[in-house]
């Protein structure tokens, strides 16, 4: 088999499972612009008879999605810039800073990668209580400020930077903050947006955080809405299609539009690290 067919028949496999993968999220995007009742039919059709924009307009009319889609972004852009800070900071310190007992602390942190996060969340919420951030913003937001995967990965690309760099900064008469801002942030530029991309992402498809935390509806972020909306609408196929286009695709084009970016830290902290 000569080289071109081998090509063709990989190629051709690789389309048939990108098909295969995409397939639902056309079908989604489909439903949500048919008529009320038309995918409940057997066998349920591919496209729509009659394309119509009436789901989407009684999502955000009716159902106030605009205001859950707002929170969300909120709360994502508020978690992605503030873990950043926390999460960059302190994997810099346990890669170049030396402390007394640095790598004992860093390896018993590295324990909290082994307990689901769902162990934490009972006590996790009466701290929120206490700190009275529960139906805020602040209750979703607090907990996310830093992450053990966050710093792992900063730390294990930060160990990359040449120390003979840092110390030249040092003799010139330069602190540890012009260091870290002048220095040590350009070269982390690669993962730095990973972790950007990486964390918003999973603030904004978190569930079960904000659902516990957040039961005064007005605050509520679109995953946990769209839930609620479900549960309303069971029977409504076409309008929880348009509600899951809607939260699925803001994050989706994020990705499309960075994975060049979120690849290459992945692959350089793997590489580096």
């Amino acid at each position: 088999m000569n080289a071109r067919v081998s090509g063709v028949l990989v190629n051709g496999a690789l389309v048939a499972i990108a098909a295969f993968a995409l397939f639902p999220l056309l079908w989604m995007l489909s439903v949500s612009f048919m008529q009320p009742g038309e995918a409940s039919a057997f066998p349920p059709p591919i496209l729509p008879a009659h394309a119509t924009f009436a789901n989407y307009r009684e999502l955000f009319e009716r159902a106030g999605m605009g205001r859950y889609l707002f929170n969300s972004l909120i709360v994502a852009s508020a978690i992605t810039t503030l873990s950043l800070l926390c999460n960059l900071a302190a994997g810099y310190a346990f890669a170049k800073l030396r402390f007394r007992g640095r790598d004992r602390l860093f390896k018993s942190l590295l324990v909290a990668l082994l307990i689901p996060a769902q162990v934490a969340m009972i006590p996790l919420f009466l701290i929120m209580k206490s700190l009275h951030l529960v139906n805020s913003y602040g209750g979703v937001i607090v907990p996310a400020l830093a992450t053990m995967f966050g710093i792992y990965l900063v730390r294990q690309y930060a160990r990359s930077i040449p120390q003979e760099l840092i110390e030249a900064a040092r003799i010139d008469g330069a602190g540890e903050l012009r260091i870290f801002a002048t220095i040590v942030l350009p070269l982390l530029k690669p993962i730095v947006a990973t972790l950007a991309i990486f964390t918003f992402l999973s603030s904004w498809n978190d569930f079960m955080w904000p659902l516990i935390v957040l039961s005064d509806e007005a605050w509520q972020t679109a995953p946990v809405a769209l839930a609620g909306l479900s549960r309303e609408h069971v029977q409504d196929n076409e309008l929880m299609m348009a509600g899951s286009v809607v939260t699925t695709l803001p994050v989706l084009a994020l990705f499309l539009v960075l994975q060049r970016h979120y690849i290459q830290g992945l692959l350089l902290g793997s590489v580096k690290g």
